[in-house]
């Protein structure tokens, strides 16, 4: 949201802006698709495509390209295995990247506040590039990205905008706030529940884009199913633990996780089986939730919560029941 703000501001302001995308990469390169940073005519930079040398020359190039009556729109292609090779970066780490460059003025202020109102609204929707074009439509795309390159020429980039994932977070007290603060830092939708009235941490949680106060019970008609939909489950008190995993356990979701003991895990599976859950459904649970680094404030919790999501997120985890 930031990138397309200070982008919005460059272009209100009247002047030729630089966009730089990696719209593919290869190998260890150190921007990845969809990196982006904009170069300014004031010499204002914004956002990143990888770093290093590589990154330099590039931004300069923009620099030097904005100054002059005709900004063209290209791909160029780095390879980072040193400069004396054909499109050598003067990086070494071995991988590929190809980044496009789009000049933006003042036609593409439209464009743009479609793209910001898109992310306001919780909406989705596609920003495309090709040589001669940058824009935005509210068209959905399965993938987070969708591209060819046949040529310098013809080439196509496709990127979703938007939140993909939604973290439903069942308990605003201090472990929820800290988890809605660090999820919605890594890109995540995030929406918390509670069934307690005039909760201060739920009240004070700036960070959540939703909050509901509902009744536990009926808890599966506000979370969705879906591979984007990740649960993470923490209320104030083991019975409605066991509560929303009963409602919940049944659906499918890209995670579903629930904070806690190993014993009290342990005394809540003992009643699930009991209750007629098989051990299938109670072994996708990630219980307790979270990578095991001995965190311990809210805010520890939270880091080992989110690089557990991530790693589910990314296709590296593996369910560890004890």
């Amino acid at each position: 949201m930031i990138f397309w703000q200070h982008l919005l501001s460059k272009l209100q302001d009247n002047q030729k802006v630089y966009v730089l995308t990696v719209i593919e990469n290869f190998g260890s390169s150190p921007g990845r698709k969809g990196f982006k940073m904009l170069v300014s005519q004031d010499h204002f930079i914004f956002g990143s495509i990888g770093g290093g040398v590589m990154e330099f020359s590039l931004v300069e190039e923009a620099r030097q390209l904005l100054h002059k009556e005709q900004s063209p729109n290209f791909i160029k292609k780095q390879i980072h295995k040193g400069k004396k090779i054909k499109e050598g970066s003067g990086m070494i780490c071995s991988g590929e990247q190809t980044v496009a460059f789009h000049c933006l003025d003042v036609a593409h202020i439209s464009v743009i506040k479609g793209i910001i109102n898109c992310l306001q609204n919780g909406e989705k929707g596609t920003l495309q590039l090709t040589t001669d074009s940058f824009d935005f439509t509210l068209d959905k795309i399965v993938n987070q990205f969708d591209y060819y390159i046949h040529s310098t020429e013809d080439w196509s980039f496709k990127e979703h905008i938007g939140y993909r994932e939604t973290l439903h977070i069942i308990g605003g007290g201090h472990v929820g706030v800290a988890a809605s603060e660090l999820l919605v830092k890594l890109g995540f939708y995030v929406i918390v529940y509670d069934n307690r009235k005039d909760l201060n941490t739920l009240e004070n949680n700036q960070f959540s884009h939703q909050k509901m106060l509902v009744d536990y019970n009926e808890i599966s008609d506000y979370v969705p199913e879906g591979n984007t939909n990740y649960v993470a489950i923490m209320t104030n008190k083991y019975t409605d633990d066991k509560l929303v995993l009963s409602k919940l356990i049944r659906k499918e979701f890209a995670f579903i996780g629930v904070l806690g003991s190993k014993a009290k895990l342990k005394a809540m599976w003992a009643v699930l089986t009991r209750d007629g859950f098989s051990q299938e459904a109670l072994s996708s649970v990630y219980a307790p939730i979270g990578l095991p680094i001995k965190s311990e404030t809210p805010e520890e919790i939270a880091v080992s919560i989110a690089a557990q999501i991530i790693q589910v997120k990314n296709g590296y985890s593996s369910i560890e029941n004890d």
